[in-house]
């Protein structure tokens, strides 16, 4: 398939995804993580030319009903080259307890969510995920904002050549001017 400003991209025979050109090793897009129900790994670079927002979610929070402007963001602007990566997360509060099925089936009907979600991991050490790790370190190199993750519902926003270019608290919904103003404008650069 053809992905974006980044090349083309393709699943080989094996079902693994590989980029082309390759993505550089310290990038975003070299990245990968297993998918919500662990069926494969996705690497970020099928991602690649898309405005990216990702965001750590939980099921049993103040901050789940973020749910629903995620998806009405996603839903608005997908078709003009952006996505949302959620990735749950148990660790604030225990908020986040169920298994990736029990947490799909949460999304899919009390939400509808349609963007991509991956396995529950976490997004704070020590056994961070490795992309919740390169966005904080990327966040406090452009953004001064690289500290650990506060809570459920952080949010990062990546432009469509995988740099950081806006992080987010959970307070800041995914429909508010700021965030829509921001999607917008990553959307207008090529």
């Amino acid at each position: 398939k053809e992905a974006g400003n980044g090349g083309i991209t393709d699943a080989g025979t094996d079902g693994a995804f590989s980029c082309f050109p390759p993505a550089g090793p310290s990038t975003f897009f070299a990245l990968s993580s297993p998918d919500l129900g662990q069926t494969r790994v996705v690497s970020m670079c099928e991602f690649r030319g898309d405005v990216i927002l990702v965001v750590n979610t939980a099921s049993l929070c103040g901050y789940t009903p973020e749910y629903a402007p995620l998806e009405a963001v996603y839903t608005k602007y997908a078709p003009l080259g952006f996505t949302i990566l959620g990735f749950p997360c148990n660790q604030f509060g225990g908020q986040e307890p169920g298994e990736d099925s029990e947490i799909s089936t949460f999304c899919t009907t009390k939400y509808g969510i349609t963007f991509p979600m991956f396995t529950k991991s976490d997004v704070n050490a020590p056994m961070e995920n490795p992309i919740y790790m390169w966005l904080k370190g990327h966040a406090a190199t452009q953004l001064d904002a690289g500290g650990d993750i506060t809570w459920n519902f952080n949010k990062f926003l990546l432009s469509r050549a995988g740099e950081v270019v806006a992080r987010y608290d959970s307070p800041v919904t995914p429909d508010s001017v700021q965030v829509t103003t921001d999607i917008e404008s990553q959307l207008a650069k090529p």
